[in-house]
Parts: C-alpha cells; structure tokens; sequence
C-alpha cells in the first residue's frame, strides 16, 4: 500500500472538517469481508460504458465512455467521451499506473492536471485503508485558488446491480473539498460512494452529491450542486 500524503495543518483540518460532517451520512465501514483488490491488468482496447445523470427535477443525462487508447513507457492513456442530449464532451486522462492519475477529472468532465499526481485508487484495496491528499491544479495558478483536499475510505463488499449485471464491489467514500473558493463563496464540498468491481477493475456505480457555502453572513446556507448518479452498462476487454 503507498503511505498516506503528508498534509500540512490547514489541509489535515481541512480533511478533519469534511469526515466529521459526514458523519451525519451513514458509515460504509460495514459490507462483508472479502479479499483485497489488487491493481488491474489493463490493455488497449479495454472498455466502459456508463449511464449517467445528475440534476433534480429535470436530470441532465448522458452516456460515458472509458476507453483505454494506449499504453507504454509514458503511461496509460484513456479517452473519455460523453453524449446525451445536451452534452458533447470529449477529454483525455493520462494515468502513470492504475489508480494514478496525472491529468483527468476529480469533479465533473474538467481536466485537470494533478501535481502531485491524485490516488483514485490505492491499490491494493482493502477493507480499512484510507487516505488523504492535498492535490494542486496546476492549469490554475497558485493565488488565490488553493489545492484539492481529498479524503477516501474503503469499505467492505456488497452486491451491486447496474444495467451491466451483478457484481460483488468494494464499498467506498470519497469526501472532497475543491479549489473554487472565491470572494463570496467557500470551497464546493463533495461526499461521494463510490462501488469498485475487481472482475471489471473499475467502479460499476457512483453517488456524488455535493454543495458550497456562501460567506457574508450567509455561512450557514448550503447551495447544492452535484445529484448524479453513474452506473455501468457495459464492460469489454480490449483484444
């Protein structure tokens, strides 16, 4: 297992802020034991398909598509596509391994480029391991935005059923603080569950939910943002 990143004192308060509140959401220590997720074996042509939405009483929706374009001596390379009705997106992640990502996206379909590089996945995944990171953008520049805190549990495994079939996941939560803050607003924050399938060596579902605070005088009001919902719906092995 890589150590944890070691946070300055701002960012372990930050983190320290965002697993206390979501202790008003239930645990995801439970789920039953199972063995631990190593890294998958990863080859061009390896893909994933997705349904998404997010939204409340109109839902954007969208399919989303993770495909593995190459892979050699600079790293992993993953086109990443997303069409619905209003949405027409394409982006490019590059990984230096599974689970380590040094461009991508951490909240919508951004790319951002992650210095040091984001953990998705500490591999291998097991039931207890945490960790937290304090992550920069560096297509943003230094002042005044700050980095990305983030936090992520694992939990056990629980069956889960996506329009894909029926896998046994490894249950975890991913809790962030992102680097929007400006003059009237704090930080959006980000509390998601995240369900990881070895047998397709990715999630098979995702719940993100996610909200900021507006300052003067509004600091209690809680604006939400994100409500979206991701689920497989189909897996293929590149040949």
């Amino acid at each position: 297992m890589r150590g944890v990143q070691c946070l300055s004192m701002p960012a372990a308060l930050v983190i320290g802020t965002l697993v206390l509140a979501s202790c008003a959401t239930p645990t995801i220590t439970g789920g039953a034991a199972g063995p631990a997720a190593e890294a998958p074996s990863l080859k061009p042509g390896d893909r994933w398909v997705y349904h998404g939405q997010d939204g409340y009483r109109v839902p954007v929706v969208w399919d989303e598509t993770h495909e593995i374009t190459a892979i050699g001596p600079e790293g992993i390379t993953v086109r990443v596509t997303l069409k619905g009705p209003t949405i027409d997106i394409q982006r490019t992640e590059t990984w230096s391994a599974p689970g380590i990502v040094r461009t991508g996206a951490v909240y919508e379909a951004e790319t951002d480029r992650f210095e040091p590089s984001l953990i998705r996945y500490n591999y291998p995944l097991s039931v207890g391991n945490t960790w937290s990171q304090s992550i920069r953008n560096a297509n943003k520049p230094p002042d005044p935005f700050g980095p990305i805190q983030r936090h992520v549990e694992v939990g056990g495994y629980e069956s889960v059923s996506t329009p894909a079939g029926t896998f046994d996941a490894i249950r975890m939560r991913v809790l962030m603080q992102l680097d929007d803050a400006t003059f009237w607003r704090y930080g959006t924050e980000c509390n998601y569950l995240v369900w990881y399938a070895p047998s397709v060596g990715a999630t098979v579902k995702e719940e993100k939910r996610s909200s900021y605070r507006e300052k003067e005088g509004m600091e209690g009001v809680s604006v939400p943002g994100q409500h979206a919902t991701l689920q497989l719906t189909s897996f293929s092995r590149g040949r």
